[in-house]
């Protein structure tokens, strides 16, 4: 037995494993893209660790993709046998525990046994990582922030991952709609920890949600070393970056960050899918020619149209079949999507296939038809429960723009003018440039219909 950074018991007894366990954790507070690395390490230097074991697992549960579930399968396995034979401490069995939730199709358990590792070893900075992790991807907004405010007096000035704690704990602020003090804690975790990512992102949120895009790319500018480390996620900021610009009206700035940052790596990561199908959307909605940039896009979401992991995920690939008109595969996409919505009582994620995903996707495949009342009709059902998607406020704007073109295509000016005061609400009363263009759209069509009525009888 040795102590980890946090000075808490782990299972290992080679030195070499527990500097590359300690490094490992904070890389993965950080989105380090040599987070697996140091695990590959600790798990060559320590293979008989059942925590190590069950941490690959939950993060390849995390990554979305179907052939990652085997790998899982074996890493939980593989825990099992060492916790079997070995004498694995309590804290390490909550985290095997937790992979296996997972695996039987129940994330928000292992969300549970996270908050009771915490409740016995606060600064436990992984459990803290992984807990709001899976809060996130399973809509938790409120969960989120309320577990990190729990944590927080356990996390003095020593303690490693404090600034990440400051980081995660902007991020549920700015989700929860308390911007101010998002902004605050997001500026102090990047102060404590220059490498925090997840911090710097969630102050850009906050710019998002206030509508004042020229402050986010100033906030970004200059800041790029704080996601340069990063391993996908460094793409997702570059996408806010693109957002803003987008805001702005530079649109060459948003296509060039789309070309050289956010696709210059032709990855398959959903979340990397999200961040370009939505992008691109919301530039045809903006009435810009994308080219032909869905094709790659279109080509990778049909491969993963059958992977049925997360609902987040087959949205943003139902947006690029959509966005490429691929008529085979949407039908296809949608036979599957029907499919899973019967299996709802079979876990956290096969629930959230039937709601919001099957509403959201018919609204989708509508919407790729041009029949917009149905598109409408649809995604104004899905967008009372589309928190549970997952993602944040941000990433699931997209979905809300194409209610709101939706409506107003299919003329529920009414319902639209509605929807876009709700968004200004949620953005601390402002306007984007995204709303402001709508509204005109709206009064200017409510104009016509009052001039067409006013028309005299042939």
């Amino acid at each position: 037995m040795r102590n980890d950074q946090f000075g808490y018991e782990i299972s290992v007894s080679s030195p070499v494993a527990l500097a590359a366990w300690d490094r490992m954790v904070l890389a993965f507070l950080a989105h380090a893209a040599t987070t697996p690395d140091y695990l590959g390490t600790v798990l060559r230097e320590a293979p008989e660790f059942a925590m190590a074991h069950a941490t690959k697992g939950l993060f390849c549960l995390m990554l979305g993709k179907s052939e990652m579930n085997e790998t899982a399968q074996q890493a939980y396995q593989a825990a099992l046998a060492c916790a079997r034979e070995g004498n694995p401490t309590a804290r390490e069995m909550g985290y095997v525990r937790g992979l296996g939730a997972w695996l039987d199709g129940r994330p928000s358990e292992t969300v549970r046994e996270m908050e009771a590792v915490l409740a016995r070893w606060p600064e436990d900075a992984l459990a803290m990582k992984i807990s709001h992790a899976t809060r996130f991807i399973l809509g938790d907004r409120h969960g989120m922030r309320a577990s990190l405010e729990a944590l927080l007096p356990a996390y003095d000035a020593q303690n490693p991952a404090r600034g990440y704690l400051f980081g995660c704990h902007a991020f549920s602020l700015e989700e929860t709609g308390d911007y101010a003090r998002a902004e605050t804690a997001g500026r102090m975790g990047l102060s404590v920890s220059p490498d925090d990512a997840w911090g710097l992102h969630a102050v850009a949120h906050v710019f998002d949600m206030t509508c004042n895009a020229r402050a986010g790319l100033d906030w970004l500018e200059g800041r790029e070393g704080a996601w340069a480390h990063c391993n996908n996620f460094r793409y997702h900021v570059w996408w806010h970056k693109a957002l803003m610009h987008l805001d702005q009206g530079e649109i060459e700035s948003v296509f060039a960050l789309y070309d050289h940052e956010i696709r210059q790596d032709k990855t398959d990561d959903f979340r990397d899918i999200s961040n370009a199908t939505s992008l691109l959307m919301r530039l045809e909605l903006e009435g810009h020619d994308v080219g032909d940039r869905w094709e790659e896009l279109a080509d990778i979401s049909e491969r993963r149209s059958e992977d049925a992991c997360l609902i987040f995920a087959d949205l943003h690939y139902m947006l690029a079949l959509v966005g490429d008109n691929r008529e085979t595969a949407i039908k296809q996409m949608m036979a599957r999507l029907h499919r899973d919505a019967k299996k709802s009582n079979a876990g956290d994620l096969m629930a959230r296939m039937a709601n919001p995903g099957l509403s959201a996707a018919t609204g989708l495949e509508a919407f790729g038809e041009g029949d917009y009342k149905t598109a409408f009709l649809n995604l104004g059902r899905a967008r009372r429960s589309m928190q549970l998607a997952g993602g944040s406020h941000a990433q699931r704007d997209v979905f809300e723009r194409l209610t709101i073109d939706c409506a107003i295509r299919g003329g529920f000016l009414d319902e639209a003018e509605t929807i876009l005061q709700e968004r200004a609400t949620q953005r601390a009363g402002r306007l984007d440039s995204y709303a402001s263009t709508r509204l005109d759209l709206i009064n200017a069509s409510r104009g016509e219909w009052d001039e067409a009525d006013r028309l005299p009888a042939e």
